[in-house]
């Protein structure tokens, strides 16, 4: 599957939030975008996901058996952002079991008690069920959040929106999005333009002008490599659990501490 958005303008009460001429993002591909702060972020993440409709422009979702569609319906269904703020960010002093529970409902997943710690324990978070969201490390927050918004039923896209502004080592929370990506998520990663430089990304120089918070650049793509048995096509990925390895990408907790490695689109319950 793709995601493509062609000459996309979106106008804002004051001036324009968001100006793009292209922009692709295929399953399996893992995309970083680097800009300023501003609303352009939350502009592109919801125009390119079907949350908000452009001013101009058009985003288009191209399928596995090569149809194509427009309707932003669809493109809702295909897709979640994850912790764009003051849009899909959890509040700061909500308990993680509570975030859970929440995200599982939107998932409509039936949430008994018992099924949020039984969620986290499956994940090897259960430690953390009684933590508050703020205390979470920047990349263990973006990886709890996008495996939960990986929940949601017919999800081929993952936006990761600003993971950068929790802090942490950024080649973390990338190696979060290179993981789904290695199970068949196409994934965009927001950030700023000193963390995109970070992971090794050659942008220009600041640019001057209206244009510099209303058009992102694209810093870097890859399509990491799948083992044999992952394969592209028109049926989601099997599960992966367990990608990701707790001492190489948090470094070295404590037995029993978190541990969390993305799941591969199962066909769950449909997304809200």
């Amino acid at each position: 599957m793709q995601l493509s958005l062609d000459r996309i303008h979106v106008q804002g009460r004051r001036g324009p939030l968001l100006r793009l001429d292209h922009l692709e993002v295929e399953t399996g591909e893992c995309v970083l975008l680097a800009g300023e702060p501003g609303q352009g972020h939350t502009a592109l993440a919801l125009a390119l996901t079907g949350r908000l409709a452009p001013d101009a422009g058009r985003v288009r979702l191209l399928r596995d058996d090569g149809t194509q569609t427009a309707q932003r319906k669809e493109l809702r269904r295909r897709s979640a952002v994850v912790d764009l703020p003051a849009v899909s960010e959890p509040v700061e002093a909500v308990r993680v079991g509570t975030v859970v529970a929440e995200d599982l409902s939107l998932a409509r997943r039936t949430v008994w008690p018992g099924v949020p710690v039984k969620w986290l324990s499956a994940h090897r978070l259960a430690s953390l069920e009684r933590n508050r969201v703020d205390t979470l490390p920047g990349a263990v927050r973006t990886a709890l959040l996008t495996a939960l918004a990986a929940e949601r039923k017919g999800v081929r896209f993952l936006v990761l929106s600003l993971p950068d502004r929790h802090g942490g080592d950024p080649s973390q929370w990338w190696a979060v999005a290179q993981a789904y990506a290695t199970v068949g998520y196409g994934v965009l990663v927001q950030c700023g333009l000193s963390s995109a430089r970070d992971l090794g990304a050659t942008l220009p120089p600041p640019a001057h002008g209206s244009d510099q918070r209303t058009t992102p650049l694209e810093a870097m793509r890859l399509r990491p490599q799948r083992d044999a048995h992952q394969h592209d096509g028109a049926a989601a990925p099997p599960p992966a659990a367990d990608i990701v390895d707790t001492i190489w990408l948090f470094g070295a907790p404590p037995a029993g501490e978190a541990h969390l490695g993305p799941q591969a689109p199962q066909r769950r319950e449909q997304e809200r």
